[in-house]
């Protein structure tokens, strides 16, 4: 075990797909929209072309790969990052049909290829460059959650250029931000086709936000039923529980 292990890392479990993913609780871990988004976008069950952009340590590919047998190339900006999503890919022995990669995903199309892709999934930095949302938050964790080096129109534009027509382009961000990603995503030919509010639990406000589109599609928006992350009893509700823990596709 030790020898995929780097200073204060560990190896957890994602039991609803059976792999492991290291994490680090002082560089990089998962968050629950990870698993949200990978459970919401549509993927192709076999073949085609999967890019998730800001991978961070290799959630959204490991969880998708389980869903599909595309192949999925993850894109991450940090270095420590890419180096524990490697090597959680090759733990799960998953080479062949996972591709991490770095690179800024401001430029990344140039390397990959114009329209070239069936799906785009990104779960980016959710907070603008001057929020404080935690001021002591590691250099790591900083980059993920703030637009420091990848603003939200950035990484539309992106998706954009690498989604082929027909492709779907799938995001997790706060609800706030709603019309910021609309706009965004038909000023680069992404017409929203799917929305779902997931909720704390009932009677609270909305705190995340899951969007789908397609590219070139034609207008007509459907809103999925909302998603409760927590029952009355502060337990996850069924529909979560089983995302986590594989009761439920």
């Amino acid at each position: 075990m030790e020898q995929w292990l780097k200073d204060d890392e560990r190896l957890d479990y994602l039991l609803a797909e059976e792999l492991r993913i290291i994490q680090s609780p002082s560089v990089f871990s998962f968050s629950l929209d990870a698993v949200l988004l990978s459970r919401f976008v549509n993927v192709p069950h076999h073949k085609g072309q999967i890019v998730d952009l800001c991978a961070g340590n290799g959630a959204i590919p490991l969880f998708l790969s389980a869903r599909t047998k595309a192949h999925i190339t993850a894109v991450e900006l940090q270095d420590r990052l890419v180096d524990m999503a490697s090597r959680s890919v090759k733990y799960n022995e998953l080479e062949e049909q996972i591709t991490i990669m770095q690179g800024d995903v401001r430029t990344v199309s140039t390397d990959l290829g114009i329209e070239k892709y069936d799906v785009v999934t990104c779960n980016p930095p959710y907070f603008l460059a001057h929020e404080a949302s935690d001021k002591n938050l590691k250099e790591h964790v900083k980059i993920a959650r703030h637009e420091i080096y990848l603003k939200l129109d950035e990484m539309i534009y992106t998706s954009g250029r690498l989604l082929k027509q027909g492709g779907k382009a799938a995001y997790v961000h706060r609800p706030e931000r709603l019309l910021d990603i609309v706009m965004a995503m038909r000023a680069n030919r992404i017409e929203p086709k799917r929305i779902q509010l997931v909720y704390p639990k009932m009677g609270k406000e909305a705190n995340t936000l899951l969007i789908e589109g397609i590219k070139d599609g034609k207008p007509g928006l459907k809103v999925l039923p909302p998603l409760y992350v927590y029952g009355d009893d502060n337990e996850y509700t069924d529909e979560v529980r089983g995302m986590l823990y594989g009761d439920a596709e």
